[in-house]
């Protein structure tokens, strides 16, 4: 879903008020081109070439986006078959994790090496991870080797982007990010629909392993039609910065898993260990010629508060996408294919919200269109609690689409209020802070939420792990299955609550945004 911002990007020139030569090209752009970085228009390749590249990147970004949706619908079997259920949100979390420490550094090393050697070592390594992932025979081994496939998505996601930017003027974006939106539309679809039918029939290892033919047909593309002209001039990559801010979320998830008094002493060390890495964390940012976050942007009121919004936004979000399968499938006895499209109302109502708030910026301004879709989350988490085993699907489906279309009208108003904030030399900078927040906020959601349900199942409401572990798998004893139903239900119940509370919280936040304001040394 991080790539629903592409539809933010096509609506960008609404704050840009950018000085466009006859090919579209700003000039700030045309004197780094001069400099020897990226592409002039004429070395961009014929618009045939151009077309194979567009069908990489859409392949490429398929494949990250689907695991929205396919996962999460198979994962209440994938966890029954093996074990160890309190490490459930970890599966997303370790993705998440990687994709968000590493984004910032590879979008660097693109700018060094080229965006076709990072691209191919992106998929290279994802598919890896993916492979792997069917091969996991324990939880822990899924959990190390998503975090592998997030290292990829982290490479993947932002260079895509970076190409479509580098190959198109501003004029030619608008259909271009069009086919880009459509990509998340398909794959809401597709993603549930794959999800339950391989889960219905073949090995669950299929959920990972069919992104092997998708990856590779990405890389061709690359391979045999991006060429671009490196400029070798020195750039700086805070590797450090990653690493560190990597130990510190890893510690704090794992502090939060282990909460409680069972491991109150390994929970007391983590949670050690988190506020060193985070203390080493902000020293690195400070002194790094190139930071992985710049104190100074982030300081600024409007990237801040829209920052904070977009965060706790993520984490509303990923506690729907991770715990609303497991209670459609465990607790409301539904198949993986229904819970999986409860899912697709949401992912639709993403990309229509994003171009119904695109198209009424100037009617009604950034500011109260974020606001709109603050209001659309909390509306949409209420249905959530209201669930219960006899509950109609159409129900879980309603409360999806309405937080869908409030991501739709929050993100997409988030972008364009930060970039138009920052002149262009920022712009960059400002829009990978703000897909930073939102990656941030998924991750901490899901490990938070996953507490959250952890804790409850730790009280015994739902009898054992053990059992709550055969439930899911779908078999065990009548007597057992009730029990844990029942006892699962209400764990999830507690997360929904969570979610509500956490959508409440980014409705609070939204109105500390401050109107849009032309940036300061912006070009006119």
């Amino acid at each position: 879903m991080g790539g629903l911002c592409a539809g933010a990007r096509r609506i960008r020139h609404l704050g840009d008020r950018l000085a466009l030569d006859d090919c579209g090209t700003p000039p700030e752009t045309r004197k780094w081109i001069e400099r020897g970085g990226g592409m002039t228009e004429a070395s961009k390749p014929p618009a045939v070439r151009r077309g194979f590249v567009l069908a990489a990147v859409m392949a490429a970004s398929f494949m990250i986006a689907i695991e929205a949706t396919i996962v999460s619908t198979a994962m209440p079997q994938i966890a029954g078959q093996l074990g160890d259920l309190q490490y459930y949100a970890w599966v997303f979390s370790s993705f998440l994790l990687a994709q968000t420490a590493t984004t910032v550094v590879f979008g660097k090393l693109a700018d060094l090496y080229g965006r076709r050697s990072v691209l191919l070592v992106g998929i290279g390594i994802f598919l890896v991870g993916s492979v792997l992932c069917g091969f996991a025979w324990s939880m822990p081994s899924l959990i190390v080797f998503r975090l592998v496939q997030g290292l990829g998505a982290g490479a993947i996601q932002p260079v895509s982007i970076t190409v479509i930017g580098d190959l198109y003027a501003t004029h030619e974006r608008g259909k271009v990010q069009g086919w880009l939106a459509s990509v998340w539309g398909v794959s809401s679809v597709i993603g549930p629909l794959a999800g339950g039918l391989i889960i219905q029939h073949l090995n669950w290892a299929w959920i990972f392993w069919i992104n092997a033919p998708i990856g590779l047909a990405a890389a061709a593309g690359f391979y045999l039609f991006l060429r671009e002209t490196v400029s070798t001039h020195e750039r700086s990559v805070d590797a450090i910065g990653a690493g560190l801010f990597t130990v510190a979320i890893a510690a704090l998830m794992v502090a939060l898993t282990e909460a409680g008094p069972a491991g109150s002493g390994t929970a007391a060390i983590a949670a050690l260990v988190c506020i060193a890495a985070g203390a080493l964390f902000v020293v690195q940012e400070r002194r790094a010629r190139d930071p992985m976050i710049a104190f100074t942007l982030w300081a600024r009121r409007t990237i801040a508060a829209t920052n904070a919004v977009t965060l706790f936004s993520g984490m509303a979000v990923i506690g729907l996408t991770t715990f609303l399968p497991m209670y459609v499938q465990a607790v409301m006895g539904r198949s993986p294919l229904e819970a999986g499209f409860m899912l697709t109302a949401m992912v639709l109502g993403w990309p229509i919200a994003a171009t119904l708030g695109a198209r009424n910026f100037g009617r009604f301004g950034l500011r109260p269109i974020l606001i709109f879709g603050a209001v659309l989350l909390p509306v949409g988490a209420i249905p959530f609690v209201l669930l219960s085993p006899l509950s109609s699907p159409l129900v879980a489906g309603f409360g999806s689409l309405v937080m869908g279309f409030g991501m739709g009208f929050l993100s997409t108003a988030a972008i364009v209020l930060i970039q138009g904030s920052v002149g262009w030399a920022e712009r960059g900078a400002a829009t990978a802070s703000n897909l930073f927040a939102r990656n941030l906020g998924s991750t901490l959601g899901a490990a938070v939420l996953g507490t959250v349900l952890n804790a409850s199942l730790a009280r015994g409401h739902a009898g054992s792990l053990q059992q709550v572990q055969q439930l899911l798998a779908g078999h065990g004893s009548a007597a057992g299955a009730v029990a844990s139903r029942a006892g699962l239900a209400h764990g999830l119940h507690l997360t929904f609550w969570g979610v509500l509370l956490i959508a409440g919280v980014t409705l609070a936040l939204s109105v500390f945004v401050p109107k849009a304001t032309k940036a300061h040394g912006a070009p006119t």
